[in-house]
Parts: structure tokens; sequence; C-alpha cells
């Protein structure tokens, strides 16, 4: 299904936070790791990767929830708990927006699942790109061009 139109849209479930993505999604995963099946309350998370200059939150102030790193941290609405989504500090160039947190989610198809070391056997994706960990930092820039090729 091809994406809808930027901006895109989206904000927790009681809607106190909400987002906006003004630039073009560089990947979409599925993540099968423990800690995402946690967080989630399911089999795997799901997350859209968007250029960090085309995400704002345009209302409400999210909360650090789950990660709490150095690094990574979760963002979530203060009042429902919803995770909203993932930055990485320093600024490594992008946001990942959890998919099901944007108002129209239709789209949304995995094209990398990660941590499938991890996945509880029935959970299966429909995923392009399948990887036991995380993909090396180097394949990072082919599968973000086959995501983009594959939208055009």
């Amino acid at each position: 299904m091809p994406m809808p139109p930027l901006p895109i849209e989206g904000g927790c479930r009681c809607e106190r936070v909400r987002f906006r993505v003004t630039r073009p999604p560089m990947l979409t995963m599925a993540c099968h790791c423990v800690g995402c099946q946690k967080m989630s309350a399911s089999a795997f998370s799901t997350s859209v990767a968007v250029p960090s200059d085309g995400f704002e939150v345009t209302a409400g102030e999210p909360v650090i929830g789950g990660l709490h790193g150095e690094q990574a941290r979760h963002h979530h609405c203060e009042w429902c708990k919803s995770w909203l989504f993932t930055r990485i500090e320093p600024d490594m160039g992008f946001v990942n927006i959890r998919a099901t947190m944007l108002d129209d989610p239709s789209w949304f198809v995995p094209f990398i699942e990660t941590y499938t070391s991890e996945a509880l056997a029935w959970a299966k994706t429909s995923a392009a790109h399948s990887f036991e960990t995380f993909p090396p930092m180097d394949a990072y820039e082919d599968l973000i061009a086959g995501f983009v090729h594959a939208q055009s």
C-alpha cells in the first residue's frame, strides 16, 4: 500500500501528545527483541524511521519511559503511557516512530525485521530482509536505498 501524502500525523492513544512527519520515511521495521516484546506487550514492535529534521512534536510533552539510557530513549505520553517514538543520542539523523501511533498506519509494511533470534516461534512478518540481530551499520545505506526504491 502506498504511503500517504506528507505531512503524516500521529499521536498517542489519548491524543494529548501529537506529532507530525514532514519528510518521507527512510525505512520501516519490525523488531522481535525481548525488550520490544515487553515494551509493546506483543510479539514485536513496529517502527518507521524518519529524518530527525522531518519530525516534530506538535502538542503535549513526551516523557522518557522504557529505555532511559545514555543513548537510546523511549518517549511516551505521560497520561496514557503510549510508547510514541525512540531517539538515539547523539542524533544519528533519524527518529523511530511506533507505526501504530500514526493516525493512518494502514500503509505500514515492515521492510526489515530485526532480532529474529529472539522472535516467538509463531511470529512472522512479510519483511523483505531479516536479521538475527541488528543489520551491520554498513548495511543501512543499501537498506534505506532499497526501501526508497520499493516505494517509488
